[in-house]
């Protein structure tokens, strides 16, 4: 078989995860190739908030984030449900700073993928991938197959790679490849969202509604799911709705509906109104708590949405695409200067462990949420009786965003991290 060109990392997806391992090998010297099948800029659905969380991590890639430079910062949540609103603001940490901020990812995802750029990473846009290069008798990556995105007339080309990573977002089609199927026992949630301009872009809180009504509250159809508002500059809200579900079987939810009743009772003040909506309602999935392993083996490297790695409590993927493509890109430094097989694979199989330990009793956790939360219902009850407790609800945000101190902290930071140690891990 003729290679085209080599590189000793082929990352498949040049989104947040795949950004965050180029941007982190290229700083380590490593000849990492991106290829991405869109040309940016390009948009992906998401609600567009970054937490704490992912801001942190954001700022660890040596990206500037400030306000005058397009990063609008929020200082906690605005809650409405059951009769009640309460503001929880984002709380004071040493691991991570107190202020949220959103971005649209058309902007965002341009933004981590020239930042790898200028830190050394190669990126080819408009190819698509088509399917893994394998070693037949072990069954190995060794490469992909391509294409340029705009080719209709099938011309392919190789790469050859000593790793391939699938940064490839839920649809994760060089693990598919491999063999590597979702585990439809592990949780899923959907997401639809748009945009308006609203007075709601001066807001300096995450908004969010966590029960939804066909009309006024109390006394109508009680819809499934919980809805968001993010200012995300230039006078626009990121509007969405959210539904989650303990398992990755279809709910049958016809979730444009669900939206288009829920915008349709939202205050008049908001103005979201069909001429003030900016684009189109878009729907995507949201692969949760590991439902796609092993993160390593046979060569390829699973990180972001990929592997699973949207939170369960919250829905949200970009912290640990980030977070996970920082921590492939260590381990893949050191593999990559290991003599043999046998050894750069006992290297990855760190990254697999790191992750478990890392996140694998938070997601169990979020597994037993999403099981007790996914019916209005039970939702109804937890907000009715919560929402009014303003303690409660800090240790709540705290577990919901991912917003603790794992190592000290306050006597909250310590129950997140003992209860994430007494579960088994995800």
């Amino acid at each position: 078989m003729t290679y085209s060109d080599h590189a000793d990392v082929v990352v498949v997806g040049g989104g947040p995860g795949g950004a965050a391992t180029a941007h982190y090998l290229a700083k380590n010297g490593v000849d990492v190739l991106v290829l991405e099948k869109a040309t940016f800029p390009r948009d992906k659905i998401c609600g567009d908030g970054l937490t704490p969380r992912a801001v942190s991590e954001v700022v660890r890639m040596g990206i500037s984030m400030k306000e005058e430079d397009g990063w609008p910062r929020n200082w906690g949540v605005r809650a409405y449900g059951a009769g009640h609103e309460i503001e929880v603001p984002w709380p004071d940490l040493a691991s991570m700073p107190k202020w949220g901020s959103a971005m649209p990812r058309a902007k965002f995802d341009e933004l981590l993928i020239r930042h790898a750029q200028a830190s050394g990473a190669r990126v080819r846009e408009g190819v698509t991938v088509l399917g893994p290069v394998l070693h037949e008798p072990s069954g190995r990556i060794v490469g992909v197959r391509a294409r340029h995105t705009k080719d209709r007339s099938g011309g392919e080309f190789t790469i050859s790679a000593r790793f391939v990573v699938d940064a490839g977002g839920v649809a994760a089609r060089m693990a598919t490849a491999m063999g590597r199927e979702k585990d439809m026992n592990r949780p899923m949630g959907v997401a639809y969202r748009t945009y308006f301009h609203s007075p709601l872009a001066n807001t300096d809180m995450m908004e969010s509604q966590l029960e939804l009504w066909a009309g006024e509250e109390g006394k109508s159809e009680m819809l499934p799911g919980y809805a968001w508002m993010f200012a995300v500059g230039d006078g626009l809200v990121n509007v969405g709705l959210g539904s989650l579900s303990s398992t990755a079987k279809p709910t049958g939810v016809d979730y444009r509906s669900v939206f288009k009743k829920w915008i349709a009772n939202t205050p008049p003040e908001w103005e979201l109104t069909p001429e003030n909506q900016v684009g189109p309602l878009r729907g995507a999935a949201l692969p949760m708590a590991f439902n796609r392993k092993p993160h390593y083996a046979k060569g390829l490297v699973l990180v972001g949405d990929a592997g699973g790695m949207v939170s369960p409590f919250n829905g949200e993927g970009i912290a640990y695409a980030l977070a996970s493509g920082r921590i492939a890109a260590d381990y893949l430094t050191q593999a990559l200067i290991r003599p043999t097989l046998g050894e750069q694979d006992r290297v990855m199989a760190e990254y697999a462990k790191d992750l478990r330990d890392e996140l694998g009793g938070y997601y169990t956790l979020g597994r037993v949420f999403a099981t007790l939360i996914e019916r209005p219902q039970v939702m109804h009850v937890c907000v009715k009786y919560g929402l009014p407790r303003p303690t409660l609800m800090r240790l709540v945000m705290k577990l919901l965003s991912d917003s603790y101190d794992h190592r000290d902290g306050d006597w909250m930071d310590k129950l997140i991290t003992a209860l994430t140690k007494a579960v088994p891990r995800a």
